[in-house]
């Protein structure tokens, strides 16, 4: 059974820094991202990599996210910086395998102003 398991979240101030982290048990995923939902608002996709070092952002975060991750371990990570109030949500790691996606539960993040 896959698990992915968030880490990092937490409170942090506008224009601070925070970093994500996911690990998926199992064999290496073809893509690897990090989702996050508002209340009352549809699911985004923040940022993906795959197991091939492409990159994907959304317009959202470019140029303050990035996201990276380690083949070997099965983890990703999302580095986050110049954090806005709107920024603040729970944020989900995604793995992707063989057409099935697995899901985190989730890890707040925080930004105050």
């Amino acid at each position: 059974q896959v698990q992915v398991v968030e880490s990092g979240g937490g409170l942090v101030q506008a224009g601070g820094s925070l970093r994500l982290s996911c690990a998926a048990s199992g064999s290496i995923f073809s893509r690897m991202g990090w989702h996050r939902q508002a209340p009352g608002k549809k699911r985004e996709l923040v940022a993906r990599i795959t197991s091939g070092g492409e990159t994907y952002y959304a317009d959202s975060v470019k140029g303050r996210f990035t996201i990276s991750r380690d083949n070997g371990k099965n983890t990703a990570e999302l580095q986050m910086s110049s954090l806005r109030p709107e920024d603040t949500t729970v944020y989900y790691c995604a793995a992707a395998k063989l057409g099935s996606d697995y899901w985190g539960q989730g890890t707040q993040v925080t930004v105050y102003s």
